[in-house]
């Protein structure tokens, strides 16, 4: 904040803090506007009266916007306020339709195994509505400290200040191909020169996993072999069932097709184990404590506790 500007805290016009938070959230003027019925110069004018009063720049006008630095510090306060909010509604037995919003950030890994069997006790005992943000592991803190997250699953063991680090284990990944790929890929064997024609998976730009495993093992650099790029956990298992590539899965996803042959694990004495986090901000409310505990005790049973 600007060593120049005393704000006192006390005198945040929430309203202002509602139309930053809604194009950080749409990623759009045009349609935070549409989401808070008003109009796009009237949220430009609110962000504008909010950067004026803190004395610095609170959203980087890109394509698309993004909050400053200190934008996701007040816009993490913003989202914990309004969950306690709706929170304080619900014990005050207020009349109110509106659910509960869950912004949580999570890899796509996670979502399609395990999470949503640990949210199930949440989503079935409170009125809650899920914003779940996917990206890879190595990067979901990135929409807590945007403050677009309450709460976030990643590899990254460091909490960000004012938010709490939990390890819930180890997700375990297993290379995996058809066996009419091998047959026509690594029909000598998994070795440096068959790698570099066998086409390779990876999630998106950020997924690196498959890269470092690939220098690391095979001293081959990412653009050295042909490789996909699907960002879906569960089209990473149907293209490789397709014999369209070979794969870094997780063993739940592929467990039962290992079993019936249609895949085979291609290098068994190197699997991956990938850490796991849950980081959660300090003060968010009674609900988000429901849900550490839920995720931390249920992730405990399925996930692997050592390296």
């Amino acid at each position: 904040m600007s060593g120049d500007i005393a704000m006192d805290l006390s005198q945040i016009d929430y309203k202002l803090l509602k139309a930053l938070d809604a194009v950080v959230m749409e990623q759009s003027f045009e349609r935070a506007a549409q989401r808070l019925f008003i109009t796009q110069s009237a949220i430009s004018q609110r962000i504008k009266t909010l950067e004026k009063q803190f004395g610095e720049p609170l959203l980087i006008r890109s394509t698309p916007p993004q909050s400053s630095p200190l934008g996701r510090i007040l816009l993490g306060h913003y989202q914990r306020v309004l969950q306690l909010e709706m929170e304080l509604n619900q014990q005050l037995d207020l009349q109110t339709n509106q659910a509960l919003t869950l912004p949580l950030a999570v890899n796509a890994d996670s979502l399609a195994s395990w999470l949503i069997t640990a949210l199930s006790p949440i989503i079935q005992q409170q009125h809650v509505q899920l914003n779940l943000f996917v990206q890879d592991e190595s990067t979901t803190w990135e929409r807590m400290r945007s403050g677009e997250a309450l709460a976030c699953l990643t590899s990254k063991a460091k909490a960000i200040s004012g938010s709490d680090s939990y390890f819930l284990g180890y997700m375990e990944y297993v290379c995996v191909a058809s066996p009419s790929f091998i047959e026509r890929f690594f029909k000598n064997g998994v070795n440096r020169e068959s790698l570099q024609h066998a086409p390779a998976m990876s999630f998106d730009q950020h997924d690196d996993m498959h890269f470092a495993f690939m220098r690391e093992h095979f001293q081959l650099q990412m653009g050295h072999y042909p490789c996909h790029t699907i960002r879906s956990s569960e089209a990473f298992v149907d293209l490789t069932l397709a014999s369209g590539a070979y794969s870094f899965n997780t063993t739940f996803s592929v467990e039962q097709h290992l079993q019936s042959g249609a895949l085979v694990d291609l290098l068994p004495k190197q699997r991956v184990r990938v850490p796991l986090y849950w980081h959660c901000w300090q003060l968010g409310g009674e609900l988000m404590k429901q849900v550490t505990e839920q995720v931390v005790q249920y992730s405990r049973h399925v996930l692997n506790q050592s390296g």
